[in-house]
């Protein structure tokens, strides 16, 4: 694992307040060391040198994270939550050798028992809260502009998206687009698990496609400069997205059914049409996602099985990671909020073995430790390794933002 960046200095978050007098103190599970170091890959010393150089130079983009730590107790999640104070891993982050990651803002009060409810008011609290933190700290940027992602490059820093992962919350109001973008979000998804006003989700048994109100929402966020996501959306939608929208989309975080045939992961006519229009598929990790034949166990191999099948199908300059990863029990919270994720039985998942965490792939620390390292033992080239890792991702915020 990387070193820990020069420019963090040891913050925590809330540390300018009184724990457990201001706020609630919450035993949390640890950024670093929770489960054992991937042993998997057996990299020589050249190897692991050009790893190294590889994560200290390049542009590295996670599409897709929840850099945040939950409570060791799993059970604990809920009242957590509650209190909308989501503690920012910096640490592991400071370690993870990424220069920017596209962090999900709807896990705190918004994300309490169901992500149907997601509320207006809830994600402002989110939002302000963890911008409240941010703010109090100079290792993460806020990125607002390509600006801000270039200076964090340069300066050693991490700059951090915001994103939500549905657009739930606005409900049939579009101004609210607007607020978001003014807020600083530069990432939004169409719909989760459930249909909402713009579109249908994974868990609906009938995918209606793109409404009418959804289609003015892709105009407005493609306006603004706000990075489309489709990845809990269902087929017909994600492809109705794709069509509509003026600017190349990120699927942030999904995988290829054509590898593991459920719900979860998309088609590949919906991966094909997302690359023909410029976008790019970041491949995910959650536990019990991105399985394959090969590797039904999951596991860092599990992935890039999509990795590699994601490449031949598109090609290299459309593949990215966004491995979905927290600071915490992913499992345990999987099993919390089971009925409400776009995983699961009733959303054509196959049967599998489960795993504890999914190995190499367990927390943002350590995700593109592990993820260079086996396009280097497996010939990559500096140049193929940088356009997965962050060039292929960029390319499509610059579009996007570059207004």
């Amino acid at each position: 694992m990387l070193k820990p960046a020069p420019r963090y200095e040891g913050y925590r978050s809330y540390s300018y307040l009184r724990e457990g007098v201001d706020y609630k103190s919450f035993a949390l599970a640890p950024e670093l060391g929770r489960v054992p170091s991937y042993a998997g890959l057996e990299l020589t010393t050249d190897q692991y040198e050009r790893t190294v150089r590889l994560l200290s130079e390049s542009l590295v983009i996670s599409t897709h994270e929840h850099p945040t730590r939950f409570p060791e107790e799993i059970s604990e999640t809920i009242d957590y939550n509650r209190h909308g104070r989501h503690r920012t891993g910096y640490e592991g982050l400071a370690r993870s050798g990424m220069t920017v990651v596209f962090d999900n803002f709807m896990d705190g009060t918004a994300c309490v028992t169901s992500h149907a409810g997601w509320k207006w008011t809830d994600i402002i609290a989110d939002l302000g809260m963890r911008f409240s933190d941010l703010a109090h700290q100079d290792f993460v940027i806020k990125a607002e502009t390509l600006a801000d992602i270039r200076n964090a490059h340069e300066t050693g820093r991490i700059a951090l998206i915001a994103g939500l992962e549905a657009s739930t919350p606005i409900e049939n109001e579009l101004d609210r687009i607007d607020i978001l973008y003014g807020f600083g979000v530069r990432q939004l998804g169409i719909a989760y698990s459930e249909a909402n006003t713009l579109g249908s989700g994974l868990k609906e048994k009938r995918d209606g496609g793109l409404t009418v109100f959804g289609r003015k929402a892709v105009e407005r966020m493609n306006a603004l400069g706000i990075v489309i996501d489709v990845s809990h959306s269902g087929d017909v939608t994600s492809l109705e997205v794709i069509e509509h929208s003026t600017k190349p989309i990120l699927i942030t975080h999904a995988g290829a059914r054509g590898v593991w045939n459920t719900n979860r992961m998309k088609p590949d006519h919906v991966i094909t049409a997302c690359a023909e229009r410029g976008g790019v598929i970041g491949l995910e990790a959650a536990p019990h996602t991105t399985l394959s034949a090969t590797h039904p166990r999951h596991s860092l191999e599990s992935v890039m099985d999509h990795f590699e099948y994601c490449v031949d199908l598109v090609g290299i300059e459309h593949v990215a990671f966004g491995p979905d990863t927290l600071f915490g029990d992913h499992v345990g919270l999987h099993h919390l909020f089971a009925d409400h994720l776009s995983i699961g039985e009733a959303h054509g998942s196959v049967d599998y073995e489960e795993v504890e965490y999914v190995d190499g792939l367990e927390n943002p620390a350590e995700c593109f430790w592990n993820i260079v390292g086996w396009l280097v033992a497996h010939d990559y080239s500096d140049d193929e390794i940088r356009a997965v890792i962050g060039g292929n991702a960029m390319r499509v915020i610059e579009e996007v933002w570059d207004r």
